[in-house]
């Protein structure tokens, strides 16, 4: 059973390593935008591919959405010496910096995961934690689960949430008036 939990996170580990190492030079980069950077990636890749990179599931926290396994994982990649959390105080917070200690295995990873992720990388390096927080706290899908809740990755399709029109609002209490009789 182990070995086999092990090759399912195998690609996470992996993608982990690389996001680590391609935003080692990133100052606002930290644990928060880690977790912001996978999020991301793993659901425009399901948008884009009709699948998610990793394959992990991310849940509903405070901050933001977070893939369920990142500790576990991270501490067993920690214990096999493949990355390392540096902390540095960043405006007067702890900011905790995950460091790869080796290159990442990239062989198992299609050009455009690859493309999706620098991508995201790319879109989010001039924001800090607050930042990619907030903007990651309008996705309709963190906004619809209950804290502690998978996120679906079906949710994509659902779009940003807007107010309603005035048209929109007088069709649904026209429709709610019929139902009422």
């Amino acid at each position: 059973m182990a070995a086999k939990t092990k090759n399912k996170n195998q690609k996470f580990r992996e993608l982990i390593l690389y996001v680590a190492r391609e935003t080692e030079s990133d100052l606002r980069y930290g644990r928060t935008k880690l977790y912001k950077i996978l999020f991301y990636s793993d659901f425009w890749a399901f948008q884009k591919l009709g699948h998610s990179i990793s394959g992990q599931e991310y849940q509903k926290l405070k901050n933001g959405p977070a893939p369920r396994q990142a500790l576990p994982v991270i501490e067993t990649m920690k214990r096999e010496h493949l990355c390392a959390w540096a902390e540095r105080d960043h405006f007067g917070k702890v900011q905790q910096k995950l460091l790869a200690l080796r290159e990442p295995d990239l062989s198992g990873f299609s050009g455009d995961e690859i493309a999706i992720v620098q991508d995201v990388i790319h879109l989010l390096w001039q924001f800090d934690a607050s930042d990619v927080s907030n903007l990651s706290h309008r996705f309709i899908g963190w906004q619809l689960a209950a804290e502690g809740e998978t996120i679906p990755y079906s949710t994509v399709a659902l779009g940003q949430p807007c107010p309603p029109t005035p048209q929109e609002i007088e069709y649904g209490q026209k429709l709610a008036r019929e139902i009422s009789g």
